[in-house]
């Protein structure tokens, strides 16, 4: 089986993986952290979730439909963490996340 029949979840993977990291590293420069921890600490499981996925899809694992299942509840409850904050980059975040989950859950069998 090809990855290129995965591609619209390959480009939600891996546009969700650079909001997380985007979202992370801004949060670190917040200056209430304490306030963000819980979003600092969701956006670094989701953007590796989802780094995860799309290389595991890219190497044909036969593991898809679970792992995709594991992406879209971490994205879910990552985006409405982010959807919380009034950051640009939270809401920009919350956005890829969603999309993400939507995508994902089209994996799943």
């Amino acid at each position: 089986m090809s990855h290129e029949q995965y591609q619209s979840q390959l480009d939600a993977l891996h546009e969700c993986m650079i909001a997380c990291n985007h979202c992370y590293d801004a949060c670190l420069e917040e200056d209430d952290i304490a306030m963000m921890a819980k979003c600092i600490r969701l956006d670094r499981e989701c953007a590796d979730i989802c780094a995860y996925l799309e290389q595991a899809i890219s190497r044909g694992t036969p593991f898809i439909s679970e792992l995709a299942e594991v992406c879209a509840k971490i994205c879910t409850e990552c985006g409405n963490e982010c959807k919380k904050h009034d950051h640009e980059h939270c809401q920009k975040c919350a956005e890829a996340c969603m999309a993400c989950a939507e995508a994902c859950k089209k994996l799943v069998a």
